[in-house]
């Protein structure tokens, strides 16, 4: 029998094959730019580089920091395997110099930044990275892969979050994207608010509420809708949910009470015009007796859809697509720049692509009552006198390579929800505008 071991939060299965190594999940170039760098004397120079993005995406008023528990895992693990060497130097993609160097490669440097489920805006100085060039160049395309993807996830998400008000929501858009990436929408779901998730993995690695019964499929299969519905209640009891929208919704709740009780947990409806159908349906349960039979609603649910379902008498949303997908923005559009080279700043001055050199830090700015005001960003060599309502976002996450700052998911939900809290209320809009928060920089 295989065995199962909790480690940095994921489970690892002894006596199965390791997970493979991350190193490679890189951009060849990283690897060319180390070569000649090791060639000419100037990778050990020690640099800081910047992750930030210019805009919000797809028009959102705030960005969210996801995935920096995932990153600070992969970081420490980043390790390059003998046979990918092999492969390396026999493909000419690196010499033997810089097979050699990634041979022992452990990063050992710094890491700050803003702790995980905090909101952020453009130029907002998310994570800075301090080693030598070569051990931070080579982390560039890991750290944007899984902040670009979580941060995408996590924005869309709160904003259905926000539109939901205080209805819980299902995520369930394992079908819709590659099954690593459902992994990491569940967990960056879940970080912003989420109530739960479909995907069982995300549940096993992260702790996650798991919930879930059956498709239309589980309908189809039996000869009558009453037969799928008395399996279901047999197996699951008659808390379960039951999908009534396979056939007709009227008859399919007529059919779920009638085989359930009005004890029945809850009924699904998953097509047709959603607002209209949860009204009918909430009369129709009314009228049976089911008054706590609660309405879940599904079926390609965005923040837009969910907000237009406020007055209707639904209880629970599943949403899915619009989730794993970051609603139309799959990226968070974050960049790793370098903004300092032993001690001195340095900067891109591309138009509409520049960056800020130097480390920096920041602080949010709020109002006496709490209200958040502006983001304050400053040179961390200069120093700044912060306000008694100014709360320090960069933190330390990593210091020689070893992660500081271990925060449980459930620490991260209450700190992206406090935060959120705080935003003035432009920032919740779900209309197209500018940023909640002006960036100001000292």
């Amino acid at each position: 029998m295989v065995s199962r071991v909790r480690w940095h939060g994921v489970w690892q299965h002894q006596g199965m094959p390791p997970a493979p190594s991350a190193a490679l999940y890189t951009d060849r170039y990283e690897l060319t730019m180390l070569g000649a760098a090791l060639a000419d004397g100037s990778a050990a120079r020690r640099c800081t580089f910047e992750v930030f993005g210019r805009r919000l995406p797809n028009g959102r008023r705030f960005g969210v920091v996801g995935g920096i528990g995932r990153l600070m895992e992969s970081i420490a693990d980043f390790r390059f395997t003998g046979a990918q060497l092999a492969g390396l130097t026999d493909a000419g993609v690196v010499d033997d110099r810089t097979a050699d160097y990634l041979a022992g490669y452990r990063f050992t440097g710094d890491v700050d930044g803003y702790a995980e489920g905090e909101p952020y805006f453009p130029y907002s100085p998310i994570l800075s990275i301090t080693g030598t060039f070569a051990e931070a160049v080579l982390l560039e395309t890991l750290v944007l892969s899984v902040l670009n993807h979580d941060s995408a996830v996590a924005a869309a998400a709160a904003r259905m979050v926000v539109a939901a008000g205080d209805r819980p929501l299902i995520e369930m858009g394992s079908r819709r994207t590659h099954e690593e990436a459902a992994v990491a929408a569940a967990r960056a779901a879940y970080l912003v608010g989420f109530a739960s998730t479909s995907n069982l993995a995300a549940g096993e690695r992260y702790g996650i509420p798991t919930a879930g019964t059956a498709a239309h499929s589980f309908t189809l299969l039996h000869d009558t809708e009453e037969a799928a519905f008395s399996s279901q209640i047999a197996a699951a009891g008659p808390s379960t949910t039951l999908l009534v929208d396979t056939y007709d919704i009227g008859r399919g709740i007529q059919k779920a009470i009638a085989v359930a009780g009005p004890a029945l947990g809850a009924v699904r409806i998953d097509s047709g015009d959603l607002a209209v159908m949860a009204h009918q349906a909430r009369q129709q349960l009314d009228s049976l007796g089911a008054r706590d039979t609660k309405i879940v609603v599904s079926g390609d649910l965005d923040e837009f859809a969910i907000a237009a379902l406020a007055a209707a008498p639904v209880d629970v949303y599943g949403a899915g697509t619009a989730v794993v997908v970051g609603s139309g923005a799959p990226t968070a559009g974050l960049v790793y720049k370098l903004v300092e080279v032993d001690g001195r700043p340095v900067e891109k001055r591309s138009e509409h692509k520049g960056s800020r050199g130097g480390q920096k830090i920041a602080y949010r700015r709020h109002r006496s009552s709490g209200t958040a005001t502006e983001e304050l960003v400053a040179q961390a060599s200069a120093g700044f006198a912060p306000e008694s309502s100014d709360r320090l976002l960069t933190i330390p996450l990593m210091r020689k390579g070893e992660a500081v700052t271990a925060t449980s998911l459930a620490d991260s939900r209450k700190r992206h929800r406090l935060a959120v809290q705080a935003l003035p209320w432009e920032a919740l809009k779900l209309s197209k505008g500018d940023p909640g928060l002006p960036v100001a920089f000292g």
